[in-house]
């Protein structure tokens, strides 16, 4: 291990990649992180300073792949749940 990766950490549970969406008011924000080798699908959903972060058991073999997945999520949940996304 690096001198580097022992100051910062190995990385893991750390966003891999950001990709941001705005839909129908909200913004939707992919943060996929390396799980065992793999990337997991996580994301937020943020509109007028109420955020909600979400995770699915889905996993991928790229991080970009992994952050589209979680954009098309969070516009799932947004279709489903609109505002009472905030409630729980």
């Amino acid at each position: 291990m690096s001198w580097l990766s022992k100051l910062f950490g190995s990385g893991a549970g750390q966003p891999a990649a950001t990709k941001t969406l705005d839909y129908k008011g909200f913004l939707i924000t992919a943060e996929p992180y390396k799980d065992g080798g793999q990337y997991q699908l996580a994301g937020v959903i943020s509109k007028d300073g109420k955020s909600h972060r979400f995770v699915r058991a889905d996993k991928f073999t790229s991080a970009d792949e992994a952050a589209d997945f979680a954009l098309a999520k969070g516009q799932l949940i947004i279709d489903q749940q609109g505002d009472k996304v905030f409630n729980s």
